[in-house]
């Protein structure tokens, strides 16, 4: 049976003293040792919850109450003084608190898939923050040393260039040869996240990782295909996620509330990572990652940037928006007026009406591990 990485367990199935959480399904010892060993690597015993059978983890009361309360765990890094940008046991102690605060139980098929989803995010936050692209919708283009492109394939890896490589370089401009390539926001978050997920390949199923590297050679998995291959989402409609947990690594949709400017092509919303420490990725200006209230700002002024060009496309005026953020950030009411509206949930797809951009739901890679992969290529 393959396993979704994240899939909401019923309370009485398990019967932990708490409802959200994590919880390991290999029911062994030493799978149980496993995952304690890396609570105690990363200093997390002390925040624990009692837990029952050995399989259920999640944060005390006053672990939870102190650090997320009402389920925020934008401020995890600042309350515990974290520097997750240079200290990679730091990034994971803010992955692993995040995801013990869940708000409902999740489970993992065994120790070795949660110790391997807390590499991928990892490895996912590091690719987003060195990520410096070029914005373009209509055109993209990639490294012609690793890349081709064919329109029923899509862009294909030369045969014989590494899948790892030709992501980085594509993504990374200090990894190659300094140009910034075209991406849309979303099939960059498709890069990233692949990436994240190959460098864990190469460690715990280099199979699967040959099986990508000859899938890429072939033809690319992309857009609604690389979601249901490579990704689970948590959260819906009817059990959305409080409106301010974020684990890093998380795949996020900001949606544009706005009927008029969401029309513009690349601004129905913005795709971004989860980077940690309340930020969130920016593509196009790596060293200007978005706190939640810049995002909030940015997607709300989409409305006041929209234009007609002489071809009568809808089109976005970056420049006005960013003068209409900066008014609003210095006058604190409206700042408040603005944050206020944005940060409501979202309505569901072809409503405009009272909600916010923020999403009920995140995306996370599949379980990677041999035996328990629920990453299955077509074909």
């Amino acid at each position: 049976m393959k396993l979704a990485a994240y899939q909401e367990l019923a309370p009485q199935e398990l019967a932990p003293p708490q409802s959200g959480g994590l919880a390991i399904l290999g029911a062994d010892p030493a799978q149980h040792r496993q995952v304690l060993d890396k609570l105690d690597e990363l200093g997390l015993r002390p925040y624990l919850a009692p837990f029952e059978h050995g399989r259920g983890f999640a944060l005390s009361a006053d672990a939870a109450h102190a650090l997320v309360d009402d389920g925020d765990t934008l401020n995890l890094c600042r309350d515990l003084g974290l520097d997750t940008a240079a200290n990679m046991v730091h990034l994971e102690r803010e992955i692993v608190l995040a995801l013990l605060a869940a708000p409902r139980l999740l489970r993992f098929a065994s120790a070795a898939e949660f110790l391997a989803a807390v590499a991928i995010r990892r490895n996912i936050v590091v690719a987003a923050r060195a990520t410096q692209l070029a914005f373009g919708t209509a055109e993209a283009d990639r490294p012609a040393s690793h890349w081709t492109y064919d329109e029923d394939r899509g862009f294909t890896i030369l045969p014989g260039r590494p899948l790892i490589e030709a992501l980085t370089l594509a993504t990374q401009p200090g990894a190659g040869d300094g140009r910034m390539y075209a991406f849309s926001c979303y099939r960059a978050t498709e890069y990233v996240m692949l990436l994240g997920i190959a460098r864990e390949l190469e460690r715990t199923n280099p199979p699967l990782l040959a099986a990508l590297q000859r899938q890429w050679e072939t033809s690319a998995i992309q857009s609604g295909a690389f979601h249901d291959v490579f990704l689970v989402e948590y959260g819906s409609f009817d059990a959305p996620l409080p409106p301010r947990w974020y684990v890093p690594g998380d795949r996020v949709w900001f949606r544009n509330p706005d009927a008029l400017s969401s029309d513009a092509s690349g601004y129905e919303g913005s795709w971004v990572i989860y980077l940690g420490n309340g930020l969130f990725s920016n593509f196009w200006q790596r060293d200007r990652p978005y706190s939640l209230v810049a995002k909030c700002l940015e997607i709300y002024h989409w409305r006041h940037g929209t234009y007609v060009d002489a071809a009568g496309d809808l089109r976005m005026n970056e420049a006005i928006v960013a003068a209409h953020v900066a008014e609003t950030a210095a006058n604190p009411a409206a700042l408040a007026s603005v944050v206020a509206c944005m940060s409501r949930l979202r309505d569901t797809r072809g409503v405009y009406a009272d909600g916010g951009c923020i999403d009920v739901s995140r995306e996370f890679s599949r379980p990677v591990c041999p035996g328990t992969t629920g990453i299955v290529l077509p074909g």
